[in-house]
């Protein structure tokens, strides 16, 4: 789950009594799913064994199969046991918002280990030859944040550019950042050192975290989590998007405004029983777009489960079908 300053807790409160906009008419709803959906902050892949594995937040990494995108059964967790270096972050070893991708014959899964209310954090990377449950080797640190950086090392977003390796990072404090990584180590390049600015928001706390990083056409794309996760129904999390012609921005949305002025195209809000929608990451499977999210479940106590919507395009933007 996303952790924030304790100013954010007050804000979240104050963001949850707002009203909604969104109408339920605006937003299509998630697929139909089985099985087991329980989940938070979700990154989804189609392995090359056939099946489809989705890890997120909870337990040592908590993993779900589906042979078909629709049927899901619990699968375990990433590792059998927490790596000894979280605890140097993170007293209980609870990791955070992996993200998961496939390079060089091998699979990666990017996660956080921080404490909720600091920025004293880190991101690590695990490969695989398989991508399954349990057969994770952990190659360590990536990237770390103190309490004197103005950025917070968890949410890890990867994307290739131009034969270069990028990481997208960042909750609340300044928003959204972006640091390359070298990549035949998958850890942050210490010849590139230069931490670039996305995206964040005019006022305190920076209610922006979570991005994703996706190439289409001639565009990349920026999708973030906006607002307050973690507080059931009552969660403000929208999912926004803005675009550049270069992977390291500057991102704007369609009317022209910075992502770092505040800006982002609003892709997908609350809507009937879907509360909150966030902590989103894109996979491709064959040959579409697909955004991956939890949503807090209305109709079952505010329950986070995992919601799948095919992406279009249509002038150039995003919309969810």
């Amino acid at each position: 789950m996303k952790r924030f300053r304790a100013a954010a807790v007050l804000a979240a409160a104050l963001l949850a009594l707002l009203p909604s906009t969104a109408q339920a008419a605006d937003y299509p709803d998630p697929l139909p799913l089985t099985g087991q959906q329980i989940i938070h902050d979700p990154t989804v892949i189609h392995l090359k064994n056939g099946q489809y594995v989705a890890y997120s937040t909870g337990g040592v990494i908590g993993a779900r199969l589906s042979p078909d995108l629709r049927d899901w059964t619990d699968a375990g967790n990433a590792f059998a046991t927490p790596p000894s270096w979280w605890y140097e972050y993170n007293t209980t070893g609870d990791p955070w918002a992996p993200d998961i991708s496939y390079r060089d014959g091998v699979y990666w899964l990017y996660y956080a280990v921080s404490s909720w209310g600091t920025n004293h954090s880190a991101i690590g990377v695990a490969t695989s030859r398989t991508g399954m449950p349990g057969t994770w080797t952990d190659r360590g640190k990536v990237f770390t944040s103190e309490t004197t950086d103005t950025w917070n090392a968890i949410d890890p977003g990867i994307v290739r550019a131009d034969g270069r390796l990028w990481m997208a990072f960042g909750s609340y404090w300044s928003g959204i950042r972006m640091v390359e990584l070298d990549r035949r180590t998958g850890k942050a390049d210490p010849s590139h050192p230069t931490v670039r600015h996305l995206a964040t928001r005019p006022d305190l706390p920076y209610a922006v975290e979570g991005p994703a990083v996706v190439q289409h056409g001639r565009y990349y794309y920026l999708f973030a989590s906006y607002d307050a996760c973690c507080a059931g129904v009552n969660s403000t999390y929208k999912i926004r998007v803005g675009r550049s012609t270069s992977v390291t921005g500057p991102y704007t949305d369609s009317t022209g405004t910075p992502l770092l002025e505040g800006g982002g195209d609003l892709l997908l809000a609350g809507h009937g029983r879907y509360f909150g929608p966030g902590g989103e990451s894109v996979f491709r499977d064959h040959g579409h777009d697909v955004l991956a999210y939890h949503y807090y479940d209305g109709d079952d106590n505010g329950t986070p489960k995992l919601g799948l919507n095919t992406l279009q395009w249509r002038g150039g933007w995003p919309t969810v079908s």
